[in-house]
């Protein structure tokens, strides 16, 4: 108690007035959002949203695990859902079918007191949620990472990304190594970043009929590429340059149509700040 006494003895005449105006809209947020039912994160449910700027939660086998926001350069939550379900298709140790979500539209003008935040501020009194801490959703974190030993408890770590799943629009037939790279990049559910060779536009890929894996897809390049290129299957997004290098946490290397595997490294460190990157 920070007043003091009046001279009336009626005790205490002025004092500290709290109120968290934030908190209590977090609150709210949260509590509306447990009210609602679960989809699932399928394109059938994406499909019957409105393209409006809002927040949203994600569980698994009815797990919370994460809570985020969408605004109009995500094309509103549909757009931003629906980013989440591609990546989480190319990820191993997570089957779609247990992903569900729940979600609010909120007003533009309210997106300003960042909901996202009020909603992690709230969860993070009650211990806080799995992948908000573990780097779900970080951009591509750029050459000077690539070399980096990813923390045990890292998303990219316990759901590391899947060779095996399937390549989007690429053309079967002849197609140039320029052309075959760009829809490659396109195509797939995780970050590929490269260098384009000086020999691209000259070099042909022969790609078969029928569904086409990541695996293959790298394989085919990898064979069309000069010997002195390498591509590399990082736990999180792959990288072709020109190079002959060892990452610590490579689970492939793709060189000269060959594949040679490696356990990737991984740090029982703590997470820190740092090793969740820049959120998309």
């Amino acid at each position: 108690m920070t007043g003091s006494s009046g001279a009336d003895g009626r005790g205490v005449f002025h004092d500290d007035f709290r109120l968290s105006i934030t908190k209590a809209l977090g609150d709210q947020l949260a509590q509306a959002l447990r009210s609602l039912g679960r989809a699932p994160l399928s394109e059938e449910s994406l499909a019957k949203l409105e393209e409006r700027p809002g927040v949203y939660q994600l569980y698994v086998n009815g797990a919370f695990v994460y809570v985020g926001k969408a605004d109009r350069r995500h094309k509103g939550l549909p757009g931003r859902l629906r980013n989440h379900l591609r990546k989480l298709s190319g990820r191993r140790n997570l089957d779609l079918a247990d992903v569900t979500f729940s979600c609010l539209y909120v007003d533009e003008d309210f997106s300003a007191l960042a909901p996202e935040q009020l909603l992690i501020n709230h969860y993070k009194e009650r211990g806080g949620i799995p992948w908000n801490n573990s780097g779900f959703g970080s951009k591509d974190p750029g050459r000077r990472r690539d070399t980096t030993v990813l923390k045990k408890d890292h998303f990219d770590v316990q759901y590391p990304i899947n060779l095996d799943a399937l390549v989007q629009g690429v053309t079967p037939g002849t197609n140039d190594l320029r052309t075959f790279l760009k829809k490659l990049k396109a195509g797939l559910p995780y970050n590929f970043r490269y260098v384009e060779p000086s020999c691209a536009a000259d070099v042909s890929v022969e790609v078969p009929d029928g569904p086409l894996t990541a695996d293959e897809a790298f394989r085919l390049a990898s064979a069309a590429l000069p010997v002195s290129w390498q591509i590399t299957a990082l736990l999180n997004y792959v990288i072709m340059y020109e190079e002959e290098e060892q990452y610590k946490s490579a689970s492939r290397y793709y060189r000269a149509g060959e594949v040679v595997d490696q356990e990737p490294e991984k740090s029982s460190a703590p997470l820190t700040p740092e090793d969740l990157g820049d959120i998309e």
